[in-house]
């Protein structure tokens, strides 16, 4: 059990027997009265957010939340199939509604997210390295605040990247914000 104040962000807690994760927390003092925790939680099971106040005497309860590594393989019509790590011929899928599977290649790691022996999620790593695969040409002038251009990735994903990035380039990709972060020199 955690007090009021040990719910921070990156924490796993459960309510109401939903797992949630800790986006934000605020501890604070509102003049004469008692301490109290005003947090934003991200529910694991459907996406959504909600806000909650927890008070200085409330206990809470910690989600049993188990990672684990798995394999991506494939996508065939909105379904994601994966596999254990070391297991091949143990495959399962994992619906659209679950997970985002943006910038993720095949035969990729990432870690499962498990709340009762059930895959609730994934989370992806934080930076990957994907080749251009289509780059529109470059053109000159209006480049003095910086241009940027669309290209697409081997993922079929696209992002916005500085207009030097052409085709065949392998650039890093910041997978939280979907953003260019650098190209990767070989």
């Amino acid at each position: 059990m955690l007090s009021y104040n040990e719910v921070l962000p990156k924490k796993y807690i459960e309510l109401d027997n939903v797992p949630y994760e800790v986006v934000f927390s605020h501890v604070f003092r509102k003049q004469q009265r008692k301490p109290v925790n005003q947090t934003k939680l991200k529910n694991l099971l459907n996406g959504r957010q909600t806000e909650k106040t927890f008070g200085n005497s409330e206990k809470i309860k910690e989600a049993d939340i188990e990672f684990r590594k798995i394999k991506y393989l494939y996508e065939n019509r909105g379904e994601f199939w994966f596999c254990e790590e070391n297991n091949p011929s143990q495959r399962f899928k994992i619906d659209q509604s679950t997970a985002s599977i943006k910038f993720l290649k095949e035969n990729s790691l990432v870690d499962a997210i498990l709340f009762d022996e059930k895959v609730i999620g994934i989370t992806l790593p934080t930076k990957v390295d994907l080749k251009v695969i289509e780059a529109p040409p470059n053109f000159k002038g209006n480049t003095a605040s910086g241009a940027d251009k669309p290209v697409v990735v081997e993922t079929g994903d696209s992002v916005t990247v500085p207009m030097f990035i052409k085709e065949g380039d392998v650039i890093r990709i910041n997978t939280e914000k979907g953003e260019y972060v650098e190209r990767v020199t070989n």
